[in-house]
């Protein structure tokens, strides 16, 4: 059986972005109702050595838009990168949202075997084939990332449920 590379991407990033929109404005309505900063928020990690909550939705929007860019032959959108408040994240994962929602599925599907090598900061280059990108690195490390953002706020008591975290299945 054939599975859709378009199916098993573009709409699985929506639905998990739009979700962790709906975490944030939970957040936000959370810090207003208990007089908390913001700012501890955004700032809060599960662990010393980990992302705080702000660069673990930049990540997220990072990989579900470099994955959809790199499947469709297209060029990624600059995301903002101010973080410094929950309107700010906002913004950056609705841009991210709506660039994914160019995607097309003739653009996406059959790129299985496509070469995509991938220059990271520090220089080193990955070769990957559409495939082994989207499920072996791009869509690990989105659920990673859209986790650790919802555990970070669950721990901090923001009062979140597994539905706000699975947001709405999207059919595009």
């Amino acid at each position: 059986m054939t599975v859709s590379m378009y199916k098993i991407s573009v709409p699985i990033f929506v639905q998990f972005l739009t979700g962790l929109t709906t975490v944030l404005d939970k957040a936000a309505a959370h810090c207003e109702a208990k007089k908390i900063e913001p700012s501890a928020l955004l700032s809060a990690r599960l662990f010393p050595d980990m992302f705080p909550l702000a660069r673990q939705v930049r990540a997220a929007t990072d990989h579900a838009v470099n994955a959809t860019a790199r499947l469709a032959g297209a060029e990624p959108p600059a995301l903002p990168t101010a973080d410094a408040s929950f309107a700010e994240l906002k913004d950056r994962l609705d841009k991210a949202i709506a660039f994914i929602k160019t995607a097309k599925p003739g653009e996406i599907d059959g790129t299985e075997d496509k070469a995509i090598k991938i220059t990271f900061p520090s220089g080193a280059t990955r070769d990957f084939t559409g495939q082994s990108l989207l499920l072996g690195n791009s869509l690990p490390n989105f659920y990673f990332h859209c986790t650790t953002a919802y555990d970070i706020l669950r721990h901090c008591g923001v009062e979140l449920g597994k539905r706000d975290f699975m947001g709405t299945p999207v059919s595009l």
